[in-house]
């Protein structure tokens, strides 16, 4: 059996607000939308859809979606200027994980936590790589724990 996630769902206090901060920081593409009956919007990301539903929600504090990216840096430079950076829940807005994989953690409009994930530290240009921290820095890592891998997909 073969299966992937085809699409996430996530609250936006105001839909516009939420669709155009995707939009600018992932270049994701609004697509036909059928009418469920409240606001929504479907946006295209590659092969993976997301779905924005306008409801008064507070989203949970770890609770989160990841996308991969090919590169960080204008994703990294888009979340800036929405001063989107989320520095509490997983200790720092950015952390490289064992195995050389890159995380940032911010929040959208709506206030959904989104993990955006890039492989290559050294891919980064130095004003970014400065804000960095190692996981191991933020909590103790067992050799075991060391190995562990995100799979991040070229």
């Amino acid at each position: 059996m073969s299966s992937r996630i085809n699409h996430v769902s996530v609250s936006a206090r105001d839909l516009a607000t939420s669709v155009d901060f995707y939009v600018d920081l992932l270049g994701a593409e609004p697509i036909p939308t059928p009418n469920f009956g409240l606001p929504v919007q479907w946006l295209a990301l590659g092969r993976t859809q997301l779905h924005i539903f306008e409801a008064d929600l507070q989203p949970t504090s770890h609770h989160h979606l990841a996308i991969t990216v090919d590169d960080l840096e204008p994703v990294y430079r888009a979340a800036e200027r929405h001063d989107a950076f989320d520095r509490e829940a997983f200790g720092n807005h950015l952390v490289e994980l064992p195995g050389d994989v890159v995380q940032l953690y911010l929040r959208d409009p709506g206030g959904n936590l989104v993990e955006i994930d890039h492989d290559g530290v050294d891919r980064l240009p130095g004003d970014i790589r400065a804000q960095l921290k190692g996981l191991w820095e933020l909590h103790p890592q067992s050799d075991e724990q060391m190995r562990g891998r995100l799979f991040v997909p070229e």
